[in-house]
């Protein structure tokens, strides 16, 4: 089969598409071949952190969708020919405070999905959503179910209540206004793009303001009530600085420094909330199905690769240029 391998060099330089050995399913596994697999920002690390002339290759990529073609002995959930989904989230089952020991993702340390096919344990693949395309399908795993977790598990969020996305673009936050809206919340977002602001008005945020802005200034009429923080050093001030006395901010990401500074006094003063999230179980995966198909939300694509434009497709995700999720059709 042919895959995107990285190895050796640091970047996308350490990257080609070329053959491989074709896995083979072991007792409880499926194979897979793959139709379209989404990217991340994670897939950037992945490849940007591994440079050791000893490091073995690795398929990156955490997001996929396809068709069931070999199953392993004592699997039974699925049938060859089965369309399905991956849920990236490996050792994850029931919801908790926190990953169990032993929790990884799809696409690193063994590989991923970025290949005409996978292995993976039948528990990490689930039915794909009639509703969805393939290309809507191969994106959806670990930003879907990231946003899901922030806004719902762990940000509790209510209808009525306003929640802040700052930085709209990602994959992530797409989701998370689409999901905030279908539970009946107002959306406040920014960017640093007029593009961007508009594009999430569209897809039914109530406000959007540029991130350089004077937040407290643009939204002295507002009240947040959860604010969804992704960006890091360069807006978490300014995040701490909105959310209304009592509020709650989630954390899942730092695009930008990843220390930050807390006036302690100010924080327990206001009795704010600030929470960790990251990815999230295998039984929220499928709450998160359940509740998309519910309310017929589909991802938000920016475009889709071929396989062979590898280099295009990591660039245009470092320099940040897409509104929703990116990815690869498969080529053969």
């Amino acid at each position: 089969m042919k895959a995107l391998i990285h190895e050796k060099i640091a970047g996308v330089e350490g990257v080609r598409w070329s053959d491989t050995e074709k896995p083979e399913p072991k007792a409880g596994e499926v194979l897979i071949k793959l139709e379209t697999a989404g990217m991340n920002r994670r897939d950037l690390a992945v490849i940007t952190k591994r440079h050791k002339e000893n490091d073995p290759p690795l398929i990156p990529g955490s997001d996929g969708a396809g068709v069931i073609e070999v199953i392993g002995s004592d699997a039974e959930r699925f049938e060859i020919g089965q369309e399905v989904i991956i849920n990236p989230s490996l050792g994850w089952e029931q919801n908790s405070d926190v990953p169990p020991e032993g929790f990884n993702i799809v696409g690193f340390p063994d590989d991923g999905t970025f290949a005409e096919y996978i292995v993976l344990p039948e528990s990490q693949v689930e039915k794909k959503p009639t509703q969805l395309s393939w290309d809507e399908a191969g994106v959806l795993g670990l930003a879907a179910l990231t946003a899901y977790r922030a806004l719902f598990t762990r940000g509790n969020l209510q209808k009525d209540e306003t929640v802040m996305l700052p930085g709209i673009g990602s994959g992530v936050l797409t989701f998370a206004l689409k999901y905030a809206k279908a539970a009946g919340a107002r959306v406040i977002v920014t960017s640093r793009s007029e593009e961007k602001l508009e594009e999430a008005k569209k897809l039914g945020a109530d406000r959007g303001i540029l991130t350089g802005s004077d937040w407290n200034e643009e939204l002295k009429d507002e009240s947040v009530d959860l604010l969804i923080e992704s960006i890091g050093a360069a807006t978490f001030e300014k995040s701490l600085g909105i959310i209304r006395r009592g509020g709650t901010i989630v954390t899942f990401g730092a695009t930008t420094d990843d220390e930050v500074t807390i006036d302690i006094r100010k924080f327990f003063y206001g009795q704010y909330n600030l929470l960790g999230s990251t990815m999230g179980s295998r039984e929220e995966f499928r709450e998160m199905l359940q509740f998309i198909e519910k309310h017929h939300i589909k991802p938000e694509i920016d475009r889709m690769f071929e396989t062979e434009n590898y280099t295009d497709a990591f660039n245009y995700l470092e320099q940040s240029k897409n509104f929703g999720k990116i990815g690869f059709r498969i080529s053969e």
